[in-house]
C-alpha cells in the first residue's frame, strides 16, 4: 500500500514540476504582492491630515504652513471640487491662492478644526470661509467596493473554470462537430453570466440597502449602467484566459494575478489618493477600478452621465477588445 500511495504522490509531483506556467505562477504570485504591498504601504509614516491646495502647493502664499509635517497637500483642481472634498470631510481643509490666503474649512469636521489651527498658527492672517457637511461613513463608501469585488470574482473563476472544466470534459470537442462559432459560444456564455451577475448584485444592492440604509444619491438607472459595463468588462477578461489553456493549475495562477492587485488596488478597502503616482496609473488601468469610481460618483455624490463618460467608455473600450481577442484566440481542443 505504501508503494502504490507513493508512487501516485511522485507522479502528481512530476506532473506540478512538469507544469512551467503553475510552477512559475506559484512561486512569482506570493513575492509579487508582498513587493507591490512593500511599495504601496512601505515608506515614511502616513500623513494624519490632508489638505487640499486650489492649483497645487506651488500656487499657494501659505509657505510657513507648507512646510507643517505630517499634513499631506494634495493639488486641486478648482475651489468647486475640493469644496465637495471639505463637505464630504474628504480633505480636512482646503486653501487657495492669495495673500494672506484663503481657507475653508467644515466646522462639523473634528480634523478639520485641528487642521485650521495648525494653519492659524502658521498664518494668522489667514481669512477663514466656513463650510458644513456631514461625512461619508466608511460603510457608505465600502459598499461599492464589496459589490465590486464579489462580482469580480464571480465572473473571472465562474466564466474561466465553466470554460476550463468543458474543455477537460470533452464537451468543446463536440461543440466543434456542430455550426456553432466561437464568437456565438463566447456571446453566449457572456450573456449567461452577465445575467445572473445583474440578478445577483440588484438582489445584494435592495438587500443590504434595506438593512443598513446606505447612502445612495445618484440615479438607479444609472448605476444599473455601471454594473452592466463592468460586468461585462469582468466576463470578457475571464474568456480571454480560458479560452487557450487547458491546465487548471495555470488557469487558477492567471486568474489570481489578475484579482489580487484589483482587490488591493482598485480601492475597495481604501482611497488610494495621496499614493505615488505610478500606483496610481497602474490602478486606473484596472477595470474595477473604474466601475468603482464611478459607482461612487454616482452613490455618494449623485454625479450624471457626463461626470463618469471617461469610466465608462474605458469599460466599454475593455470589453470589445477582450472580447475580440478572446474569440480569435479560442480553441476547441485541448
Amino acid at each position: 500500500m505504501i508503494r502504490r500511495l507513493l508512487s501516485v504522490w511522485h507522479a502528481r509531483n512530476l506532473e506540478f514540476v512538469r507544469d512551467r506556467g503553475t510552477l512559475v505562477f506559484t512561486l512569482l504570485l506570493p513575492v509579487s504582492i508582498i513587493v507591490g504591498m512593500a511599495f504601496i504601504f512601505g515608506g515614511p509614516p502616513r500623513p494624519l491630515f490632508k489638505v487640499g491646495v486650489i492649483g497645487g502647493p506651488a500656487a499657494a502664499r501659505a509657505d510657513a504652513f507648507l512646510k507643517t509635517q505630517y499634513v499631506q497637500f494634495i493639488a486641486v483642481p478648482s475651489a468647486a471640487a475640493g469644496l465637495r472634498d471639505v463637505r464630504r470631510q474628504r480633505i480636512d481643509l482646503l486653501l487657495g491662492p492669495g495673500n494672506p490666503p484663503q481657507y475653508w474649512v467644515n466646522t462639523d469636521s473634528p480634523k478639520g478644526y485641528i487642521t485650521e489651527k495648525l494653519l492659524l498658527a502658521a498664518d494668522p492672517a489667514a481669512a477663514r470661509e466656513p463650510v458644513s457637511g456631514k461625512a461619508i461613513r466608511y460603510l457608505d463608501w465600502l459598499f461599492p467596493g464589496i459589490l465590486g469585488m464579489n462580482l469580480m470574482f464571480s465572473c473571472l473563476f465562474g466564466v474561466g473554470y465553466v470554460v476550463l472544466r468543458y474543455r477537460q470534459s470533452g464537451f468543446l470537442k463536440r461543440l466543434n462537430a456542430t455550426p456553432l462559432s466561437a464568437f456565438e459560444f463566447l456571446s453566449a456564455q457572456v450573456l449567461s453570466r452577465l445575467t445572473i451577475i445583474v440578478l445577483v448584485t440588484t438582489a445584494l444592492y435592495a438587500a443590504v440597502g434595506a438593512m443598513i440604509h446606505f447612502h445612495s444619491a445618484g440615479s438607479l438607472a444609472l448605476l444599473l449602467l455601471i454594473l452592466v459595463l463592468g460586468a461585462l468588462s469582468m466576463i470578457a477578461l475571464g474568456l480571454t484566459i480560458a479560452a487557450r489553456f487547458a491546465s487548471e493549475e495555470l488557469v487558477n495562477g492567471l486568474l489570481n494575478l489578475l484579482t489580487w492587485p484589483m482587490m488591493l488596488l482598485s480601492g475597495v478597502w481604501f482611497s488610494l489618493a495621496g499614493s505615488p503616482k505610478w500606483v496610481r496609473w497602474v490602478a486606473d488601468a484596472l477595470p474595477l477600478t473604474q466601475m468603482l469610481h464611478a459607482a461612487r460618483e454616482v452613490m455618494l455624490y449623485g454625479a450624471g452621465i457626463g461626470a463618469i463618460a471617461p469610466s465608462l467608455a474605458y469599460l466599454g473600450a475593455v470589453t470589445l477588445v477582450f472580447l475580440s481577442f478572446g474569440a480569435w484566440s479560442f480553441k476547441w481542443r485541448i
